[in-house]
């Protein structure tokens, strides 16, 4: 076998039982039986699904962590009422106490958003949280904006009641997390992982839509985040601990649902 395919996907052929369950299961059709025993050919997209499914274990990915790689948990452990609930209750935080997040907390929001779903397995997204360059870079947003509104700017007539105060990007809160990619599905999906477990964790999340408009059209705040190479900001999550009480979920329009 190629040293290259056997860099993503190594098959232990002691231990396969040849079920087909991997060759079923492939969306690239990367995997074949051969002699009652599965094997890989060209197309790989090294999604893991063969790892995942193998009921033998055979199946190994060398180049990449199992660290967490534990047994899998049925999302049906979480009672479905309860979810809808909680999702329904979460809302957009713009008041933050100055609490930090601790670091096992942060961990698993990116920890969540590394396994958000990506097309194709690109996992081509990348997160960059501002810590050092933070005041530098919302410094910058400020002046732009006030600048901006002064001579009618595309985002004037959001902000025409709105008083742009030094922290009006970033709301003092402690965590700051830009979510780029080349895809702005996939890095949408994954800073809606983060969410969801920033919320289970007790934070309020901000997604701050004022700041990616000024990170894609000003080259000033694009070479201070440093992306990685062909990425585009998609999203920034301003994270932390909620200085506010949210007591009741708010109505919303009827649902729109065309059924053809």
């Amino acid at each position: 076998m190629d040293k290259q395919l056997t860099n993503k996907v190594v098959i232990d052929g002691s231990l396969c039982i040849g079920c087909g369950k991997c060759v079923k299961d492939c969306v690239a059709s990367a995997l074949y039986i051969e002699n009652g025993k599965a094997c890989l050919r060209e197309g790989c997209i090294e999604c893991g699904h063969c790892f995942a499914i193998c009921p033998a274990g055979a199946v190994d990915m060398p180049s990449y962590s199992k660290e967490g790689c534990t047994d899998t948990v049925s999302m049906t452990e979480i009672d479905s009422e309860t979810l809808l609930q909680a999702m329904k209750s979460r809302r957009t935080v713009r008041q933050f106490r100055d609490t930090p997040v601790e670091r096992e907390k942060l961990e698993k929001i990116l920890e969540a958003g590394r396994y958000a779903p990506t097309g194709a397995n690109s996992q081509n997204v990348a997160f960059t949280i501002l810590s050092d360059s933070r005041a530098e870079i919302e410094s910058e947003c400020v002046k732009l904006f006030r600048t901006g509104v002064s001579v009618g700017s595309k985002f004037a007539k959001f902000l025409k009641n709105t008083t742009i105060t030094d922290s009006f990007f970033f709301k003092g809160a402690p965590l700051v997390i830009v979510v780029s990619g080349h895809d702005s599905v996939n890095a949408t999906l994954a800073a809606a992982y983060m969410e969801i477990m920033a919320n289970s964790l007790g934070l309020g999340v901000l997604y701050s839509g004022f700041f990616c408009g000024l990170a894609k059209i000003n080259p000033l705040i694009k070479a201070k985040l440093q992306l990685p190479r062909g990425h585009k900001v998609v999203n920034c999550m301003i994270i932390g601990y909620p200085d506010v009480e949210y007591r009741r979920i708010p109505p919303r329009r009827p649902l729109k649902l065309k059924k053809l």
